[in-house]
């Protein structure tokens, strides 16, 4: 059985909003993973075989997409037609940078000091603001797209600052 979704959320059986079932999400991937993996396709036609592949990867970008609550809002805000611009829009507001610096010097003293405990607080941290900022997200991206991009942006510095500091404390316990 093959599949044809207009995006992401009809193809995963999942409403169109931030607020989603992982659950769900997890237990509807795996079903259509189960039935268009292409090991199940090895005597089908070469067609067959294009196809399965075709859905497999298309069920799998979407579960990557979903699965992450920043790719997800950025993803819904896509499908408004409003673009998060992260590469390029870099503008935050002065107290958000001033917390980014707080956070890169708290990283890099805490690496120096081989500190994992510190970086494992910094950790906390950075998901406690993120997860604040999820909360507003939810209630944002359908009224206010652009406040709604600036929290994406946000979020995507988060993410990107926790996954320095936990290749930082993978290097430490090495």
């Amino acid at each position: 059985m093959m599949f044809e979704a207009n995006n992401h959320f009809a193809l995963l059986g999942l409403p169109v909003q931030f607020e989603i079932d992982t659950d769900t999400l997890q237990s509807n991937y795996r079903k259509i993973q189960s039935e268009v993996h292409p090991d199940k396709f090895v005597t089908a036609s070469p067609a067959e075989r294009l196809q399965s592949m075709q859905s497999a990867t298309l069920a799998n970008e979407a579960f990557q997409t979903l699965k992450h609550p920043t790719s997800r809002a950025r993803y819904l805000l896509q499908l408004q037609g409003i673009e998060t611009l992260e590469d390029s829009n870099t503008a935050m507001p002065a107290d958000f940078l001033m917390m980014q610096m707080e956070w890169r010097e708290a990283m890099e003293d805490a690496q120096l000091a081989k500190d994992i405990t510190a970086l494992e607080h910094l950790l906390s941290t950075m998901k406690n603001e993120a997860k604040a900022m999820q909360t507003v997200l939810a209630d944002v991206i359908v009224n206010d797209p652009n406040t709604a991009a600036q929290i994406v942006r946000k979020l995507s510095f988060i993410d990107k600052v926790s996954a320095d500091v936990q290749h930082i404390i993978s290097r430490l316990e090495d």
